[in-house]
């Protein structure tokens, strides 16, 4: 029997769920994806999960998934094995098989202007297999207008099919933070959600309703919902660049600026964010030059919005700059010296090295010193480091082995209180250079012997003890 969603009221819906007997096809099997395709299955839908990279495929059918998120990645494991999760290439036959289809492929930035490769080839698959009832949810983070101007007229012309009359689309942003994202959909944040006309706006309302505790909010229209996503990342960007300019004043000052931090942010209307060495990730970086390439389109400028990219994107190559600093202060010739990054990862606790920071320092950083590695508790592969003949160390004490200075750019919980002097035992040296980008380290409030300590936002060069 033909299941028209568009007809079905919310207690039909959940039922339909319960029973088993939706199935929810999701296109792009990233972090956002594999979240999602945990989250459907614990609400008890049946779900395809379409990847066209067929080795990501082979290795999630033989139980490999690349996440941190033991909830994600157990849900996983158990759908595949007991056949409520199929995986596939065919995105088309994955289209024809199921209800409802959830978009989460990537947007990428090709010189700072975004294509809709993927999200076309996408698209295109599920008009070739779209039928009446079916229900079309975008959750990529795109440009605004990109649902009503790209995904809209490619839909209906491609299947023949009419939105609102004979199947739904809407934009639903992803609200997660990687590591903790069925909890985010489920309990911490309210879905927001946006159809292209009322129907589809009540018929995903529905659906989400079915899973977000916190609720769902609508918004007028999809362009509305795709601004507002973009706009989270925005202001952190803005915010986070305040706080990089701010910080060498600070330091030069003989200030501490996480205690200035804590203490601005007791006033209610103050949320400071925290320094440090850059910003990575596939959100922050890339949410403002969304929002620059539609208000270029649409002739408007954004200075502040450009000049707090340009700030955050300059930091990598601050904290080089300070690097070989320190090592000139140490009396070290950087040619002949050893420097170890603790942290690939562009935040704390994940595997997810996509624009990190550490990427910038690597590359300023390269043809000065003698030797460069990196340790990562959480990676133990990278094919960019692999180019650039970086070794990635997964052991500590042989990361630190002969350093003669030591760079913190990923707050991991296994370098959070750890000594600046364990640091220097550890190396071996009789002085050694630490900088802290992240504020994590412990003992560093006293001069050492034979440690120079500099922190993004601390007190500028804390002298070592002689």
């Amino acid at each position: 029997m033909k299941i028209n969603l568009l007809e079905m009221e919310r207690s039909e819906l959940k039922r339909l769920i319960s029973g088993g007997k939706l199935k929810v096809a999701i296109y792009g099997l990233g972090y956002v994806g594999l979240s999602l395709a945990a989250v459907w299955l614990r609400a008890g839908a049946r779900v395809i999960g379409v990847e066209v990279d067929r080795s990501k495929v082979e290795r999630l059918i033989t139980g490999y998934v690349p996440t941190t998120d033991k909830v994600v990645a157990e849900t996983v494991k158990k759908g595949i094995k007991v056949g409520r999760l199929t995986l596939t290439s065919d995105g088309v036959g994955a289209s024809k098989e199921s209800n409802v289809k959830i978009v989460t492929v990537p947007v990428p930035l090709i010189n700072s202007e975004p294509s809709f490769d993927n999200l076309n080839s996408a698209l295109t698959d599920i008009a070739k297999g779209l039928d009446k009832g079916d229900v079309v949810i975008i959750e990529s983070s795109v440009p605004p207008t990109t649902t009503l101007r790209v995904a809209l007229p490619l839909l209906e012309s491609r299947s023949g099919l009419k939105c609102e009359d004979d199947f739904a689309l809407a934009y639903s942003p992803e609200r997660i933070l990687i590591g903790r994202a069925v909890q985010d959909i489920e309990e911490r944040y309210p879905k927001v959600v946006a159809g292209v006309g009322p129907r589809s706006t009540k018929v995903v309302k529905d659906l989400y309703s079915l899973v977000a505790r916190k609720g769902v909010l609508t918004m007028s229209n999809p362009t509305a919902a795709e601004l507002e996503k973009l706009l989270e990342g925005v202001y952190r960007d803005v915010n986070i660049a305040l706080v990089n300019e701010l910080a060498p004043l600070i330091s030069k000052l003989g200030l501490d600026f996480w205690e200035i931090i804590e203490i601005a942010n007791s006033q209610p209307y103050c949320h400071l964010h925290k320094p440090g060495p850059g910003v990575g990730g596939a959100c922050i970086p890339i949410y403002p030059k969304y929002v620059l390439y539609i208000a270029k389109r649409l002739g408007v400028k954004l200075p502040l919005i450009e000049l707090a990219r340009t700030v955050n994107e300059n930091m990598p190559a601050e904290v080089a700059k300070l690097a070989l600093e320190l090592l000139e202060e140490l009396g070290k010739d950087p040619s002949n010296s050893k420097v170890t990054i603790l942290g690939l990862a562009f935040r704390g606790d994940i595997n997810d090295s996509r624009l990190s920071p550490t990427y910038g320092i690597i590359s300023s950083l390269k043809e000065e010193v003698r030797e460069l590695v990196v340790h990562d508790p959480f990676i133990g592969h990278d094919p960019e480091l692999e180019r650039l003949g970086v070794k990635l160390i997964n052991d500590l004490r042989l990361a630190l082995k002969g350093s003669d200075l030591v760079i913190v750019v990923t707050d991991h919980s296994n370098y959070k209180g750890m000594k600046v002097s364990e640091i220097k035992e550890l190396s071996g040296r009789d002085a050694v250079g630490v900088i802290d980008t992240r504020g994590v380290l412990s003992g560093w409030e006293a001069k050492l012997k034979g440690v120079r300590y500099v922190g993004i936002g601390r007190p500028w060069y804390l002298g070592m003890r002689t």
